[in-house]
């Protein structure tokens, strides 16, 4: 499909071609279509742009990320149909992993996501049939999967869109869990540490350049101000009151 890009809503249908694209390539499964429009849905309850709570949120996960001693950015298909190249180099700023984990785990479709991650310049992924695989407990799915030297010894996990069953187990073995996740009443954002109710495509490009921003600070006081004066639950009744239905102008 070509999308003009004189329609109104180019960026929208842009990233809904790139998911349609990796169901065809067998990277998603049918329902990842379904995940990505119940997010767009809610996306445009915020007027499709970053709110200062999503923001706020932003710094607190890089900043918790800087001083984990294990970050590890988990990935799914539509994470990586949408932002592989930004996640990557999130990754490579952070000194993080990243980890594939799936809902609808085969064979065939690890196989291709690990290889386009190689195409894309990241031979090192991690979470395939090939890897040093634990299983977390009382996760029955195939989520529970967690690469011995990935997400089950982390101390700090990025979860990207929805992931409520993985993401309240994890953070009950206390690691700290950021979630992105358009929707602030989903289990996905209420159980983790820290919520960005932001779009994805939007959100990881912020966090690199808020990752250069803390680095260059190099300063570790105020890094721990940042993690220390937030409070998630309250974040995300901002979040809430982002969200508001009115009449064009």
């Amino acid at each position: 499909m070509t999308v003009d890009k004189t329609h109104p809503r180019y960026e929208s249908l842009l990233f809904r071609d790139k998911i349609v694209k990796a169901g065809e390539q067998g990277l998603l499964a049918p329902s990842a279509l379904i995940s990505h429009g119940r997010g767009e849905a809610f996306d445009y309850l915020i007027g499709e742009k970053t709110t200062f709570p999503a923001k706020r949120a932003m710094y607190v996960a890089i900043a918790s990320m800087i001083i984990a001693e294990n970050p590890v950015i988990s990935v799914n298909g539509n994470t990586t149909a949408l932002v592989i190249d930004e996640i990557i180099k999130l990754a490579e700023e952070l000194d993080a992993k990243i980890e594939i984990n799936l809902f609808y785990r085969t064979p065939e479709r690890i196989e291709k996501l690990a290889k386009l991650y190689e195409e894309h310049g990241y031979p090192n992924v991690l979470g395939t049939d090939d890897d040093d695989l634990e299983y977390i407990n009382n996760l029955n799915s195939p989520r529970a999967s967690a690469s011995k030297e990935g997400i089950y010894t982390s101390d700090v996990v990025l979860v990207p869109l929805e992931d409520g069953d993985r993401a309240e187990i994890l953070a009950e073995t206390g690691k700290k869990i950021i979630t992105i996740d358009l929707n602030p009443l989903s289990r996905t954002s209420k159980k983790s540490d820290i919520s960005i109710v932001d779009n994805i495509v939007r959100a990881i490009p912020l966090m690199i350049e808020i990752a250069k921003d803390l680095k260059e600070e190099n300063n570790l006081k105020l890094i721990q101000d940042i993690i220390n004066d937030f409070n998630n639950e309250d974040n995300l009744q901002e979040s809430l009151q982002e969200f508001k239905i009115k009449e064009e102008e």
